[in-house]
């Protein structure tokens, strides 16, 4: 017997729940062999912020958290507002598996782990000009 038949034997699905399962013409190993994307119905949004207070940052770390991409303005906050905000966001962002990254002066993009980021000579552009993160 070997390990995916002791697999499927302790989580307590056999061949035989398996052959009685099947329907029409599709066989147990067409159904083994079938890949189905969980995440294709999941749809993508991004989210527009601008906080002007820490106290905002709640709603924004609960958009993250339901896999949001957020684009991030903090035109209108303070120097030490901006700061809270940034690190309470990517603790936010590094929990969940995802990224920040700076895209313009005091405007930010927050992925999650599912979303990639593509234009990393923006991001160099922008810290060798006193963006930094």
């Amino acid at each position: 017997m070997g390990i995916i038949e002791n697999f499927k034997e302790w989580i307590g699905f056999s061949e035989e729940e398996e052959e009685e399962t099947a329907t029409g013409s599709e066989s147990p190993e067409d159904r083994r062999n079938r890949v189905v994307n969980i995440n294709a119905t999941a749809q993508l949004q991004v989210i527009l912020v601008k906080p002007e207070q820490f106290s905002d940052t709640k709603q924004i770390a609960d958009h993250l958290n339901s896999k949001k991409t957020i684009v991030l303005n903090l035109e209108s906050t303070t120097p030490d507002v901006t700061r809270r905000i940034i690190d309470f966001l990517g603790g936010v962002a590094y929990a969940n598996g995802g990224n920040i990254k700076p895209v313009a002066n005091n405007t930010f993009i927050i992925t999650p782990y599912n979303v990639g980021f593509v234009g990393e000579e923006l991001v160099g552009e922008l810290e060798n000009n006193g963006v930094l993160l």
